[in-house]
Order: C-alpha cells, then structure tokens, then sequence
C-alpha cells in the first residue's frame, strides 16, 4: 500500500518545489522593479536578492539530487537574520540584538557541523564501494 502512494508524495513535493521556484523568481521581479521605481539600490534589497537566489539555488539541489541538503535553508536563515539586524539595529534593544547575533551563530555552528556530518557520510559511502569493487574481485 505504502509503495502505492509513495508517487503522490512524490509528485506533490516536486508541485509545490515548482510553485516556490515561481513565487520566488515572482518576487524577485517585484523586488528588482521597486529598486528600478525608486532608482535606489539598498543593502537590504541585495540581500533580499540574495535570500532568493539562495531559494531557487535549494530548489535546484533538490531537482538535480532529489534531496535538499540541510546547510542550504540553515544559511538562508542566517542571512535573513543579517537582513533583519542591518534593517532594525538602530530601532534594535541591546538583549535583542544579542539574541538574534547569537543565533547566527547557533546556526552557523549547526551549518559546520551538518557540513562535517556530509563529509563523513560520503567518506562512509567511498568505503563502502571500494569494499564492494574488492568483493566483486
């Protein structure tokens, strides 16, 4: 029954991962005709740019490899944080800006050690397929 249905979880992931990439590159026409209508590029518009961009990157990691790799959203997150620090730091309390440097940090860590744990895993798989070629022998 599972391996029946297994093709509608399938389908809607790649739907709705279609209909993010188009909401994104939607917004991104958006952002980049604001910029053009009050002829002034901020930083914070570069990095909301930039936060798409990192989305239609995640999108296409996952139609090339059918799997998203976790340290993509990880820095999307961080670089939204950075987004919100540079937009509201003057209007920002001391504890608050701290909370949010803090967690970049947090996730900055977490994106190190899932990149590690990557590392490993495809040393494991490397390992693996040489001990399976030597069998083979």
């Amino acid at each position: 029954m599972n391996n029946k249905l297994h093709w509608t979880t399938i389908l809607a992931e790649k739907s709705l991962l279609a209909i993010i990439g188009v909401a994104t590159c939607i917004a991104v026409g958006q952002q980049i005709w604001t910029m053009w209508l009050a002829q002034h590029v901020y930083l914070a518009d570069l990095f909301m740019l930039f936060i798409f961009v990192e989305v239609i990157g995640m999108i296409g990691a996952f139609y090339s490899t059918s799997r998203i790799p976790v340290t993509l959203p990880i820095i999307i997150a961080i670089t939204a944080l950075c987004r919100l620090i540079i937009l509201h730091s003057k209007e920002m309390q001391e504890l608050q800006l701290l909370g949010e440097s803090g967690a970049i940090l947090i996730l900055a860590a977490a994106a190190y050690l899932m990149s590690l744990k990557d590392k490993l895993s495809l040393e494991k798989m490397r390992i693996r397929d040489e001990k399976d070629q030597t069998d083979l022998v």
